[in-house]
């Protein structure tokens, strides 16, 4: 039986929080309104229009105002019988889908906000979309964008009013009027429901910490085109992701709740990362950065790679980075019902040999199309947080050194033995160890390679990086 994927809200808050949903055609402002009101840039803005393809959510916090979560979508553009119509040249072929996520998020949605660009007017596309969001029933604003000054609002707005909608003029480039904005949402929003429990309940009821594997996050990153949107997909039990044979699909880093076992992960989908010297314009640049920023902000990175075409010179490239910044990983190798099983099995040979000198990174031969292997990829995941949340007291790892040394001395350097006089543990995420010697200079790459794999033996680290410093008593650190 599929695990079907809960109405829970990717900053873990409520699942009764109300949801505003911002749609509109391409380039009227719905990413940059977004943005504003979230008090983060969480999606890509550009001039180019069609930037945003999937939806992104984000929280509006503004007092006095409730909390509310807020929906940006793909532009969207209708002919007059609610048909998609051929969108500009970055969204063509990707209309039906558009509007097909644009309708999930309606449907979701407690209040739905028509955004519109005040310097082009009004247009067949805005007359559309707003008949056929009125067909939903639902409260409908309409917020005028692009409008930076209460002097030319009644000119530029005369248009709109024969839509017969509640209307906002605003800037969302530069906050004009958006407290006004903020006031007619509260309007339509549903009031948030009382406290059941009694204040002295409350007050008694004991704190437990949160478990870690609670929040969870995972980062898809990879190439373009390695099924990064279709694993999610899989993982979430329906089409939350655009998924196209063309490269370069998904642009912003989308976060999508999918609840399994029990606990609700956050699985970030992100832009395709090509090699910097393919990198065409600035657009790609700002996706490209997202998607690396996805993973330093992740707790566990989902590395991604084509099974189809095998390891290639920018996949390498990525294992390099995730290892060298000691990012937790795995590599998920995709589209394996493509191969017959004896090229399965000597790909697999070849990708455990590419990684020989990060042993420790698991390696899953998965398939999005078949599911395959997909259940084992969370709970390593919660594994990979686990261990790299270790915390070990002093006195343990101190008696752990004592064996390493017993068990391999230090190896002469220039004719003299570094001395080790203790170990801590400096952090968590991942686990640091400082090993505090004579000389660090005395410690060779070969002896640091011995005492990092001893530890990890030692202490059950199997798949979390770790880092192993040593330092002198001068404070000069080596490794």
């Amino acid at each position: 039986m599929k695990e079907q994927i809960e109405p829970v809200h990717p900053a873990r808050l409520l699942p009764s929080l109300p949801k505003v949903v911002l749609l509109g055609r391409p380039n009227v402002g719905k990413s940059t309104l977004f943005n504003r009101l979230i008090r983060s840039r969480r999606a890509i803005t550009h001039d180019r229009p069609g930037v945003t393809r999937d939806r992104l959510e984000g929280v509006v916090r503004r007092r006095p105002y409730p909390p509310f979560a807020l929906v940006d979508t793909g532009g969207v553009t209708l002919d007059a019988r609610s048909a998609p119509a051929e969108g500009p040249p970055g969204l063509r072929g990707f209309e039906a889908e558009m509007l097909r996520q644009a309708e999930l998020a309606v449907e979701e949605g407690a209040v739905l906000c028509l955004v519109v660009d005040a310097r082009e007017g009004l247009t067949v596309f805005d007359m559309a979309l707003a008949d056929f969001l009125r067909s939903y029933g639902k409260p409908l604003l309409l917020v005028v964008n692009k409008v930076d000054g209460a002097e030319r609002s009644d000119l530029l707005l005369s248009d709109f009013y024969t839509l017969g909608l509640p209307l906002v003029p605003c800037s969302a480039e530069h906050g004009y009027n958006l407290q006004t904005l903020l006031e007619e949402l509260g309007k339509f929003l549903p009031l948030p429901e009382p406290e059941t429990a009694a204040p002295e309940q409350a007050q008694t009821q004991p704190q437990t910490p949160e478990d870690p594997a609670s929040s969870l996050r995972l980062a898809l990153l990879g190439r373009p085109n390695v099924g990064k949107s279709s694993l999610l997909n899989a993982f979430a039990g329906k089409d939350r992701m655009l998924v196209s044979d063309l490269p370069g699909t998904t642009r912003d880093s989308v976060d999508v709740p999918v609840p399994l076992g029990g606990v609700t992960h956050i699985l970030v989908d992100s832009a395709g990362v090509r090699r910097p010297s393919r990198i065409e314009d600035s657009l790609e640049r700002f996706s490209v950065n997202s998607s690396i920023k996805s993973s330093t902000k992740a707790q566990v990175t989902l590395l991604v790679l084509d099974g189809a075409e095998g390891l290639t010179q920018q996949d390498q490239r990525l294992l390099e980075l995730l290892d060298g910044r000691k990012i937790p990983f795995m590599v998920l190798v995709n589209k394996t019902d493509l191969l017959e099983r004896p090229r399965l099995k000597e790909l697999e040979k070849s990708y455990r040999e590419a990684l020989a000198y990060c042993p420790h990174v698991p390696l899953l031969m998965v398939s999005a199309k078949e599911r395959r292997n997909l259940k084992k990829v969370l709970p390593l995941a919660r594994e990979i947080m686990r261990e790299s949340s270790l915390r070990l007291p002093t006195g343990r790892i101190n008696r752990l050194l004592e064996d390493l040394l017993q068990t391999r001395q230090p190896p002469l350097i220039k004719g003299r033995r570094t001395k080790f006089h203790y170990l801590t543990q400096a952090e968590t995420s991942p686990p640091t160890f400082v090993f505090f010697v004579s000389d660090p200079e005395r410690v060779s790459e070969a002896y640091a390679r011995y005492l990092e794999r001893g530890l990890r033996r030692m202490l059950g680290i199997k798949h979390a990086p770790i880092r192993v410093h040593f330092r002198g008593r001068k404070g000069k650190a080596q490794k």
